[in-house]
């Protein structure tokens, strides 16, 4: 029997367009609210909003077993595929589609570029249940990812905002971030979280136990990212009011490339995972791992280092938009390829 969404789940998308909606009509009857959310900025951190980012990246965190990365290196023609394709062939990927497609956008071009260097460590839990794949395999993967985001995420942004766009002949784009800066953002963004996530998951599992943890305390906290995903949008279009007859189009530009992202990662991941004899179960946790963005992290950094104000922040918010719809189609062909290539027991 499928599994289904949880009732906030499954309706993401309309949560999102809700929310839109109220920050666009607070932003366009409340002309003051700018000025009263802008009151508890310093520089391009804006306190209400840090601390949302925050709480929206604290839940996915605290569901990784950590234990379970060890795992990873049982499987190493997996690992090495799932590394190439979901850190060298997917930023890259995304770079050729925000250059391509928004060229003329720069901010949106930059911001989809952010999340294309960002791998899922949240959402893909979901789609990889849904699909019935590997949750060992998936949660071994999204420690590495998440670990990997840590370290180097910073770097990947540098490399591909500041020397790869010049590589590519994009003029007149004026970026003013440096390592550090990003850095900072990722270490407040992600740093805290992560490190507040592990705290939690062993020292409430050492006091109350696994049972309880895995019953009551994610159930609990689930719900935060969604809350705080929501928050952060309402935020957002309300210091957007004036966008919104521009807002379909802004929203088709940035979907378009997305869209082609999920489809081609998805695809790419799944048939080179079973050329190398993974089975439907493995092949699954690598394709969604692969196909999926950590639009909290990239919503994060792009307000961090370029403003709630700006374009970057704006593609983010875009992101979930289009994900939930177009990976909830690609569960369904998950399960169509199972039947095409795989029996069911694998």
């Amino acid at each position: 029997m499928k599994k289904r969404l949880g009732f906030l789940d499954r309706f993401l998308t309309l949560w999102i367009f809700l929310a839109m909606l109220a920050g666009v009509v607070i932003g366009y009857f409340i002309p003051s609210s700018d000025d009263l959310i802008n009151s508890y900025s310093s520089g391009t951190t804006n306190l209400p909003l840090a601390i949302g980012l925050i709480l929206m990246m604290y839940p996915p965190l605290t569901k990784i077993d950590f234990s379970k990365v060890p795992q990873m290196f049982e499987k190493p023609k997996l690992l090495t595929a799932s590394f190439l394709i979901t850190w060298i062939v997917g930023p890259f990927l995304m770079f050729l589609l925000a250059t391509f497609f928004l060229k003329d956008y720069p901010e949106y071009m930059t911001g989809l570029i952010i999340i294309g260097i960002a791998p899922c460590i949240a959402m893909v839990i979901v789609w990889n249940e849904l699909a019935e794949g590997n949750r060992e395999l998936t949660a071994g993967l999204i420690g590495i990812n998440s670990l990997l985001q840590v370290f180097f995420f910073s770097l990947y942004a540098y490399f591909y905002l500041k020397i790869m766009l010049p590589l590519f002949g994009i003029k007149g784009l004026e970026l003013n971030i440096t390592v550090a800066e990003i850095a900072k953002t990722v270490g407040i963004y992600l740093g805290i979280p992560f490190a507040l996530a592990v705290i939690s998951r062993y020292s409430i599992k050492k006091l109350a136990g696994d049972k309880w943890f895995n019953n009551k305390f994610i159930p609990f906290v689930s719900p935060i990212t969604l809350l705080a995903l929501l928050f952060t949008i309402i935020i957002m279009f309300s210091l957007k009011g004036e966008m919104i007859v521009d807002l379909p189009m802004d929203v088709v530009r940035v979907a378009i490339p997305l869209v082609i992202f999920f489809v081609v990662m998805f695809f790419l991941m799944f048939f080179v995972s079973k050329k190398i004899g993974a089975n439907y179960r493995d092949a699954t946790a690598l394709s969604f791992t692969a196909a999926g963005n950590n639009f909290e992290l990239a919503i994060a950094v792009s307000i961090g280092v370029f403003g709630i104000n700006s374009g970057q922040a704006f593609a983010g918010v875009i992101g979930p938009l289009v994900e939930v719809p177009a990976l909830i189609i690609l569960v369904n062909v998950a399960f169509w390829l199972r039947k095409k290539y795989f029996t069911k027991t694998t």
